[in-house]
């Protein structure tokens, strides 16, 4: 909801049979549509959207990632004004700043036999400050295929503080191929120098793979109070110094 109108993205058709397509609608306080735009990349279906103010910014995916930024100022005649075609997709869309907006999804590839291969989980950052010309100015791809992160199917696992140039995901991670890490990522994120890992907080046993992969090392959520990193999993909650991630204490639950 947005002075007054209610915004709101939709993909329909058959998604997964390639005849989908997705729309932007606005409605006025009755609830009847007063400005649409349909037909947003055929084929494909929504994977994330962020309204911010007189814009939306919708991401699709089929085989590759485009970002749209949609211009909402006239309710009654949305368009688009410009988009960002790359490889993989944002399950979730964050602001970093009003001219930038950190997505979180995975890496894709092609395959000889002309389907997409999911790879690592993927962090983008884009600059939006030229509606007609958004770009990707820093990624980051954790691990390989098979990768996971909560944050992707919950947005509440994702704790972001541009004050702390702070970004914290919770990771199970698949290297060599096979399950071997479950814990959290923590990098510091600037415009100037994109994603850096600060470090890593593990939830589960590193140095022995075949105990690695347990459902209570998933962590779901992660908060900081004063100097303090908080992660949490259904087995534990640890604390790390904030500062250089030295565990302080946990809770074994």
């Amino acid at each position: 909801e947005y002075k007054g109108y209610f915004r709101i993205a939709t993909t329909s058709g058959d998604m997964w049979g390639g005849t989908g397509q997705n729309n932007v609608y606005v409605l006025d306080g009755g609830l009847d549509i007063v400005g649409k735009l349909e037909g947003l990349a055929p084929g494909e279906m929504i994977y994330s959207a962020r309204f911010m103010g007189d814009r939306v910014y919708l991401v699709t995916f089929v085989r590759v990632d485009p970002l749209f930024v949609i211009d909402l100022s006239d309710p009654m005649n949305p368009r688009v004004l410009g988009e960002l075609k790359i490889p993989g997709y944002s399950d979730y869309l964050h602001p970093y700043d009003e001219t930038h907006i950190i997505g979180i999804g995975k890496e894709t590839t092609d395959s000889q036999d002309d389907f997409v291969l999911f790879e690592g989980v993927k962090l983008a950052l884009f600059d939006v400050s030229d509606p007609t010309n958004p770009r990707e100015i820093s990624k980051y791809v954790i691990g390989e295929r098979g990768t996971d992160s909560f944050a992707l199917y919950d947005h509440r696992a994702f704790l972001f503080s541009q004050s702390k140039n702070l970004l914290v995901i919770p990771i199970s991670l698949v290297e060599g191929g096979t399950y071997n890490w479950q814990g959290a990522y923590v990098f510091d994120v600037s415009l100037g120098g994109g994603f850096a890992l600060r470090g890593r907080i593990a939830h589960s046993d590193f140095n022995n793979p075949e105990m690695a992969w347990d459902y209570t090392n998933i962590v779901s959520r992660s908060l900081y109070i004063n100097d303090v990193l908080y992660t949490i999993s259904e087995g534990q909650v640890k604390m790390n110094d904030l500062a250089d991630l030295v565990e302080i204490n946990r809770v074994l639950m």
